[in-house]
Order: C-alpha cells, then structure tokens, then sequence
C-alpha cells in the first residue's frame, strides 16, 4: 500500500511540474531578437518545444535559420513548418550565416503548410499548448479560419502593439512592426476564443536588452553551442543595420523584444498585467475599444533588471532563477 501511495504521489508530482507544450511562431531572420528568443525558448525547463512555425516572406530563409539554431541547440528533432510566404517583411539579415545551408539535410520534418502544422499539434495535445507569436501571424488566423475549436484547446502569447510607449521609449504609441504587416490576421487571433490570451506591447518590450556583465558573458561563453550560434547570428545581423558602430556591437545586445513573450509563456511575476478591449486599426496602432474582444496585456515592469539578469543566466543554462 505505501508503494502504490508513493506511485501516486511521484506521478501527481511529475504532472504538476511538466513542461508546458509550446510552438513558436516567428519570422526568425529578420530582426535578430528572434534568434534570442528561440534560444530562450530551448533554454527554459518550463517549456516544451512542439514546433517551430516561420511566417511571412521568404519562409524557406526563415525556415534555414531556425534549422541551424535548432540543430547547435541539439534539438533538430524538432518539426519546422513553413507559414504563409508573402513579399511582405523579406529582409534577409541573417543571409550570410545560412549561406550554403541545406535545408534538406535537417533532421527534423520541414512541413509545408503552417496552419495544418498548427492545427495537428494543439488538436492532438494531450494538454493545452502555448502558442508564442513573436511576428505577424497569419498563418495562425489561417489555422483558426480552418479549424475554429482550436483557440479553446490554446493559450496564446504575443509580441504585439503598443499603447502608452512607443519604439525607443517614446510617450506615444507606435505602429509596432507585428501588427502594422498583417492588421487584419492579428484581428482574427485577438478575437479568438483562447483559453487565455496575453500579448507584451512595446510599453513592456520595447525597452529590454543585455548589457553590461550580462551581455559580456554571453558574449565570452564561446564553448556552448547554442550561445555561439546567437552571438554569430548577431554578428552577420548587426553590418546590416544603420545604427551599427562598434562601440553598440561590442558592449550589448538589440532590444530583444521577442523574448518577453517567451518570458511570459511560463512567469509573470515581474510584470502588471491589466486585461483591456483592444482594437487594431488598419496602419497597425492598436487602441483602447471598449467593442474589442479582451486581452491581457503586460504594460508595465515591476522589475526590468531582476528580469535582465535572469534571461542571462537562463540563456547560459542557469535556470535556477
């Protein structure tokens, strides 16, 4: 009897602590924050990476710079599906460091059709996912459109908008990215019936980097695979830029606002949430409507520093804060 009592009570444990199933949805390759929050999202316990789905523009590029990510991370089990391709978003920032990479050798499945890709892992998960949108998604309001029970077996978390701050901490809000390239796919996920839904506008995202020791030892950690891969990435990133000088590149990162998204698939602690009626206008602002559905929305840091720290050491492979 004590055993079976034992049995029971490792197996409710074990459930309790599981990690939670995620896919990310990105337009990696872009912006080089992306490749950060992959990082994030292989270096945290607390989740547990289905999928990666790339989205908008030339999706096979996008597609190649996750396949190398996942494979110095030592996960290229895991499936990639392609999105919806547009002339939309087509830099190619990350071009040289894929150069020659051939996507037919990932060991992964390379999935062509994102919203079925979507659709079969949250419809056949034995519990709900997560899914983290950290660039435009209308590959997810397609998966939506085909499959509309999808939402009530999801959480979803997004790197959208902006209400009281602005890019580059301005007291306005801005037409964020994310939205303004697909306004009316971002219509469709915010008005969908998900178990919850929480989105980290630039109020909260648009002010994070790594600098400082921080940023330094993430930048000497040369022996981990996975940190290589990002500081490589941002070195073929960073020429490409107009604000590039060396004094930026060699003293801290880009604003990585990706990973407050993936910061906020498995902790809140560090943020104030609010839930509003948000409505998003065609040239990409999103707006206080008291007619839009309602969304949790991180706006503002308890502690943006505690949080700093932190994604450094989890991003080095400390989780233990």
């Amino acid at each position: 009897m004590r055993f079976v009592v034992s049995a029971l009570l490792l197996a409710c444990t074990a459930r309790l602590f599981a990690a939670t199933p995620v896919i990310l949805h990105t337009d990696i390759g872009t912006d080089i924050d992306d490749t950060w929050a992959l990082a994030q999202v292989l270096r945290s316990p607390e989740l547990d990476l289905k999928l990666v789905v790339v989205d908008t523009g030339d999706v096979r590029y996008r597609a190649k710079v996750a396949a190398k990510v996942l494979e110095a991370a030592g996960r290229d089990a895991v499936p990639i599906a392609l999105g919806v391709a547009g002339t939309t978003n087509l830099d190619r920032n990350q071009e040289p460091w894929i150069k020659g990479y051939d996507l037919a050798h990932y060991r992964g499945r390379v999935l062509d059709d994102g919203a079925a890709a979507f659709i079969d892992v949250v419809m056949h998960a034995r519990q709900p996912v997560t899914i983290i949108s950290v660039g435009p998604v209308p590959a997810l309001a397609e998966a939506l459109r085909r499959e509309p029970k999808l939402a009530e077996r999801a959480r979803w978390v997004g790197m959208h908008g902006s209400f009281d701050l602005g890019y580059n901490g301005a007291h306005a809000a801005s037409a964020e990215s994310n939205v303004k390239i697909d306004p009316v796919a971002l219509r469709v996920v915010l008005a969908a019936p998900w178990r919850d839904a929480l989105i980290t506008p630039l109020d909260t995202c648009g002010s994070v980097e790594l600098a400082g020791d921080n940023y330094y030892a993430i930048w000497c950690d040369t022996k981990d695979p996975l940190v290589r891969a990002v500081i490589e990435g941002y070195c073929v990133f960073a020429p490409h830029q107009t604000w590039f000088n060396c004094d930026f590149f060699t003293t801290k990162s880009t604003t990585l606002f990706d990973c407050v998204a993936v910061y906020l698939a498995y902790s809140e602690d560090l943020v104030d949430i609010e839930t509003l009626h948000v409505g998003v206008t065609d040239d990409g602002f999103t707006r206080r409507d008291l007619n839009g559905p309602a969304v949790r929305v991180a706006l503002r840091w308890k502690d943006k520093s505690v949080w700093e720290d932190r994604l450094a050491k989890r991003l080095l492979g400390d989780n233990k804060r």
